[in-house]
């Protein structure tokens, strides 16, 4: 086994720091579910919007553009900041910023009623923003809380964690508040005042117990915290050919991302749209997710640790295309299904038992990826490093969502789904050159900001 590199600790944190670490997992899902997966996104096309005669195309497109404009700056602010914050030891404050504008953009959401779309976008737009920064926020104390060989099982916990914290919230929305309709407005607008005030109250144990570590240094003479951030950025891209592995990853991930981020914004606009689900199969679709995004999340992470993070992320992969070929052709092996059979079966029933397969994968992907960065890591640069995972996944929901959203208003929301498939595709081949044990020996050897020589 190879020595665990500077900077991550010989043991395993205590249970209470990384627990509460992983309750900011369990915190945002609240933020992801109900504002852009299950309600808030659906209200925004057919509710806000509106244009039903149109099959919601240009609901559809602006709500792939604010997303997309989100996290561009995200893309812009990444790496800056977590190179700020990796030379300040000051990753908790940023976090805590990040976490107070989340909560009071989302809350403000209550304001937005029909028609006013200009409010929403820009709601949205901050609110996914600072959701989405404090995600590379909170991934990047990972690498300091175990030595690698534990980062799997802790990362997939988190994860784990997280998808509960969303079954939670959205199983109260859903109860309490309601369906995204017209009909339903005066209720499920509070929808956004409820995903903050969980945010606000379920994020308090990683504030009292994640600890920030690093010696933070002065700031240089005559330098503005921006141009440092931008300095400290370039050297490491300069640097990035020590780094290879890590390289090549992100750009695996980018296109596995772009793919993650069209489900995640356009899973349940397609339920209602495509597959024409019913009320009680669109609740059963999202705690299918919940939970086996869950199991996938906890089993893989366990998996990861014993076997290498890199097959289990690209097994996920394969079950990925599986996933997104039998999203798109639900409706027609339903159909053949029937006739072959003499079956009765209703398509959003056939599409629950595909929302198993898509949820699996969601959650080990997810976690095995962070795991991954954080093991290419070095000391003193996690901020940094996490930032730029950021700026991966955000680049690629970025310019992911918007060729789906004008995809769609060309051919259908059906069809562009296959767009998925290929970037899946994609991101399995790019990955095959990567060498963990490589990429986890080229993190130890770096120390104080130079390769080690000799």
């Amino acid at each position: 086994m190879s020595p665990t590199p500077p900077g991550h600790p010989a043991a395993r944190r205590d249970k209470r720091e990384i627990f509460g670490w992983a309750m900011f997992d369990f915190a945002n899902q609240a933020y992801t579910l109900l504002i852009i997966t299950v309600v808030f996104g659906d209200l925004f096309t057919t509710v806000i919007v509106g244009d039903r005669g149109d099959d919601y195309r240009l609901g559809n497109l602006l709500w792939s553009l604010a997303l997309a404009t989100s996290y561009f700056l995200v893309v812009l602010a990444g790496p800056v900041c977590g190179a700020v914050m990796d030379y300040t030891a000051s990753k908790k404050r940023f976090l805590f910023a990040s976490y107070l504008i989340t909560v009071a953009a989302t809350a403000l959401l209550v304001l937005v009623t029909p028609g006013a779309i200009v409010l929403a976008l820009v709601l949205i737009i901050v609110s996914c923003f600072a959701y989405s920064i404090g995600e590379n926020f909170i991934a990047s104390f990972l690498p300091e809380l175990g030595p690698p060989e534990d980062l799997g099982k802790i990362s997939g916990f988190g994860w784990a964690l997280g998808y509960l914290g969303g079954l939670a919230a959205a199983a109260f929305t859903l109860a309490f508040l309601g369906n995204a309709t017209a009909e339903n407005f005066d209720r499920i607008r509070w929808v956004g005042p409820f995903a903050a005030g969980f945010f606000l109250i379920a994020a308090l144990p990683t504030f009292l117990w994640l600890q920030e570590r690093g010696t933070p240094q002065p700031r240089p003479p005559g330098q503005s915290y921006l141009e440092l951030g931008l300095q400290r950025t370039a050297a490491t891209l300069r640097a990035i050919t020590q780094f290879r592995d890590l390289a090549i990853f992100l750009l695996s991930l980018f296109f596995a991302m772009a793919a993650i981020y069209i489900i995640i914004s356009f899973t349940f606009i397609y339920g209602a749209q495509v597959i024409g689900w019913d009320e009680r199969t669109r609740n059963l679709m999202f705690i299918v997710v919940q939970l086996t995004a869950a199991a996938g999340a906890l089993g893989f992470g366990f998996l990861q640790d014993r076997l290498g993070a890199k097959p289990m992320y690209q097994i996920t992969l394969l079950l990925w295309v599986l996933a997104i070929i039998a999203i798109w052709g639900t409706p027609q092996l339903t159909a053949w299904l029937n006739h072959r059979f003499g079956l009765s079966w209703e398509v959003q029933h056939l599409f629950l038992v595909v929302g198993c397969l898509a949820g699996v994968s969601l959650g080990a992907t997810q976690s095995a990826s962070r795991t991954l960065v954080g093991i290419f890591s070095p000391a003193g640069k996690s901020a940094e490093f996490f930032g730029f995972w950021g700026l991966t996944n955000k680049l690629a929901g970025m310019l992911g969502i918007a060729a789906l959203g004008l995809l769609q208003t060309l051919v259908g929301l059906q069809k562009s789904i296959l767009l998925c498939a290929f970037l899946f595709i994609m991101a399995l081949v790019i990955c095959l050159p990567v060498n963990q044990a490589r990429g986890r020996a080229a993190a130890g050897q770096w120390h104080n900001h130079q390769p080690a020589k000799g």
